[in-house]
């Protein structure tokens, strides 16, 4: 059974954390985003021999990037947080949006939404249910 750990972590130890993983030969698993009543949060988390290590950064707006430690095992998921929650990794090239079209949705943070009943339509062929 894999075991799953959650640390809290503050911004500042973001990147001293993936140099200590990268050096110890940990594989970043997964850079995740989600939102809380506190605000949005990013956990890093890191397989540690069987098990996952999550270092989460709490009310997280702007963080530093770690794409230039893991490379685009991390540029890929920071670049989708950017994208669809408006959060900022400093350090990390932006320029091109990763999803959505660059005429489509000005700003930052722009999570769509599609009604399932909408996804079930159209996997159906638009019968109605």
């Amino acid at each position: 059974m894999q075991g799953y750990e959650k640390i809290i972590i503050t911004k500042d130890e973001i990147v001293p954390t993936a140099q200590r993983m990268r050096a110890e030969d940990r594989a970043l698993v997964m850079i995740h985003g989600f939102l809380t009543d506190n605000g949005f949060n990013v956990s890093y988390e890191y397989e540690v021999g069987d098990n996952v290590e999550s270092y989460t950064v709490e009310t997280a707006e702007s963080l530093p990037s770690i794409a230039d430690i893991y490379d685009k095992a991390a540029e890929w998921p920071e670049r989708e947080l950017g994208e669809l929650m408006g959060i900022t990794f400093e350090g990390l090239d932006t320029s091109k949006r990763l999803f959505l079209p660059d005429n489509m949705l000005e700003g930052q943070g722009q999570i769509l939404v599609t009604p399932m009943k909408e996804l079930i339509d159209k996997a159906q062929g638009g019968k109605q249910a």
